[in-house]
């Protein structure tokens, strides 16, 4: 039997093991505290980063939850509560996402209508919102997908004029901004994932909502809870989704740092922007400053499958965000018919190349062999 060679990777797509080691020591003394507290749900590590993190985009208030798809969830439940939205009606969400934003539709009851992107940032833009939108429709749910924020005044007021509540899908674009303003800080609430591989990633998993409106929040801390405000007493239907003390006190550790991790992917993807030069390949836009956090470095192929074998041969390891359009997947076959041509084009071509805070320089060698 012929043996299988195995392929030796200098340049690793994300190295999770050389980011968090960096911390170790204040990860050491986190754990301590928390120990010490004989607390670990819902206590002072959550609440300060609960706090320090909504201080950091600029937002009023910062919930704590078990993750990104909760933080959807959760956001699309607490409006039902509110009799802002009911069971059934329509979310605009984009055609060309992570699966979890379209799960977290259905998980909540509602129906979503898939929106093709704007075919220069991959992104949710306005000017499609238009042959979606119907009197079912409620929400809009932007993604701000590889670290770029959407277009946001525009939706805003696309969202205004045909008064849509408007939740954002944050999972990649931590202090990411858009006209001075953070990723989000524009809609009614906004769900974040912590996930590790994330800009601001956990050691597990995490994530947070946010919002500048006081009802909203007091709905959103109770169905994290039980749907209980009083431990016994249960206003709501609720989940079991709580951040809990560990990683949050981690998640404030990395914190103090993201600003300056995000400027490290700023410079990597100037260098991949400045040195291919491949007429083939397709880069993506640059953002202006602090527009663009590249929680992702996304360029298009025709011949992705072969370019990404040739760099893996030359131990480069990419990714592809995401082989299988959302409407395309098995489970969801009642998507199956829908016609979504640009989106199915990009799920061919797209390539995610090595991006975090801590590749070196001298890795990128590839970059201008591309």
């Amino acid at each position: 039997m012929k043996a299988v060679k195995k392929m030796s990777i200098s340049v690793p797509f994300l190295d999770l093991k050389e980011i968090n080691l960096r911390f170790s020591e204040e990860f050491a003394e986190a754990q301590k505290r928390v120990l010490e507290s004989g607390w670990v749900i819902l206590g002072q590590e959550v609440e300060a980063f609960e706090r320090e993190f909504a201080d950091f985009l600029g937002s009023k208030h910062c919930v704590g939850v078990a993750n990104g798809l909760d933080a959807l969830v959760l956001s699309l439940r607490a409006w039902i509560e509110m009799g802002r939205i009911s069971r059934g009606d329509e979310v605009l969400v984009p055609a060309n996402t992570y699966i979890a934003s379209i799960l977290a539709v259905y998980e909540a009851g509602l129906k979503p209508i898939l929106v093709e992107p704007d075919e220069n940032s991959f992104l949710m833009h306005a000017k499609n919102l238009h042959e979606y939108v119907s009197p079912r429709t409620k929400v809009i749910l932007p993604v701000h997908l590889y670290g770029r924020v959407c277009q946001m005044d525009q939706i805003m007021a696309f969202a205004k004029a045909h008064n849509l509540l408007v939740l954002e899908d944050c999972a990649q674009s931590h202090g990411a901004r858009f006209q001075g303003i953070s990723s989000g800080c524009f809609g009614d609430a906004a769900g974040f994932s912590f996930y590790p591989g994330k800009n601001l990633g956990a050691l597990g998993d995490g994530g947070a909502i946010t919002s500048q409106d006081d009802e909203f929040i007091r709905v959103v801390k109770a169905l994290r809870n039980y749907g209980s405000e009083r431990k016994y007493h249960n206003l709501y239907k609720g989940l079991n989704s709580r951040l809990d003390e560990l990683q949050a006190a981690f998640l404030r550790i990395k914190l103090k740092h993201l600003q300056e991790d995000n400027e490290h992917r700023i410079e990597v993807a100037k260098y991949y922007l400045e040195n291919i030069k491949n007429s083939e390949i397709v880069l993506p836009a640059p953002g202006g400053a602090g527009e663009h956090v590249w929680h992702l470095f996304v360029i298009r192929s025709k011949n992705r499958d072969k370019l990404a074998q040739r760099l893996l041969e030359r131990g480069i390891q990419t990714m592809v965000h995401y082989p299988i359009p959302p409407h395309r997947q098995m489970g969801y076959k009642e998507l199956h018919g829908l016609s979504l041509p640009l989106s199915e084009r990009l799920h061919e071509e797209v390539l995610s190349l090595p991006m975090g805070p801590v590749i070196e320089k001298r890795w990128l060698y590839f970059a201008s062999q591309l």
